[in-house]
């Protein structure tokens, strides 16, 4: 993994709200240039608003988010993709209907006028050689782990310094689990980095230099990967042991 850099996005005492339902309580999390950062919690914790927030999906009613400086919980979802920052939906959220290589170029929507398709195409090829043997295939016809890969690769297409995954490993077999979370790690040693939130907390430690815990909106815990998983916290939370 890369050494971490400078503070890339910065989420600081962050409320949301979806009518009067208070979803996430003050919530600041630091994500620095390099880093992989999971961030960890059971179902309703408020992960999944945390990653819509940060997309502009969701507006904060306090606080700020800035990346790379600049305030950006503002901005239409679009702005921020031309920013820097790129999602892997839950689910994968593929175009059924459209081939692996027109999904590719949905990717690039945001970016379409500037050049340096063939060079993206190339790395997510590199990365997904199944898609290149597949490039005319309609998605919804590709199986549940090829079709995490085209959602990994067309998020790529956009160049993104912050790729932002939602859940990569639901619904996939253990094996494609391993083999997916090897690309991550491979993604973040080219250089971007990457936000995930995964209710798989072994593997999702196991690439991560740090995590934040969330429970019921606030965040419980934090530290570096090796220090949460020695936590008795998530030991007996989420790995099953502990006292």
């Amino acid at each position: 993994m890369r050494t971490p850099g400078g503070v890339l996005l910065d989420f600081r005492d962050v409320h949301t709200h979806y009518g009067a339902l208070h979803v996430l309580k003050g919530v600041s999390y630091e994500i620095r240039e390099g880093e992989i950062v999971s961030l960890l919690g059971g179902n309703a914790s408020g992960k999944s608003t945390t990653m819509k927030t940060v997309l502009g999906l969701v507006r904060p009613s306090e606080g700020t988010i800035s990346f790379r400086g600049q305030p950006i919980h503002a901005l239409r979802t679009s702005e921020i993709v031309k920013r820097g920052i790129a999602p892997v939906p839950e689910g994968r959220r593929v175009f059924p209907r459209m081939s692996i290589l027109e999904n590719l170029e949905m990717g690039r929507y945001t970016r379409r006028s500037e050049p340096g398709w063939d060079e993206d195409l190339e790395r997510v090829f590199g990365l997904f050689p199944v898609l290149r043997d597949r490039r005319h295939q309609l998605a919804g016809t590709m199986s549940g782990g090829e079709q995490q890969m085209l959602a990994i690769g067309r998020a790529l297409m956009t160049r993104p310094a912050l790729l932002c995954m939602d859940e990569p490993s639901m619904g996939l077999a253990p094996r494609l689990v391993e083999e997916v979370f090897d690309i991550i790690r491979e993604i973040n040693a080219q250089g971007t980095t990457i936000f995930v939130i995964e209710q798989n907390v072994n593997m999702a430690l196991s690439i991560a230099h740090r995590g934040y815990v969330l429970q019921m909106g606030e965040v419980v815990l934090t530290g570096s990967a090796a220090e949460l998983l020695e936590s008795p916290l998530i030991q007996k939370a989420y790995l099953g042991s502990g006292a």
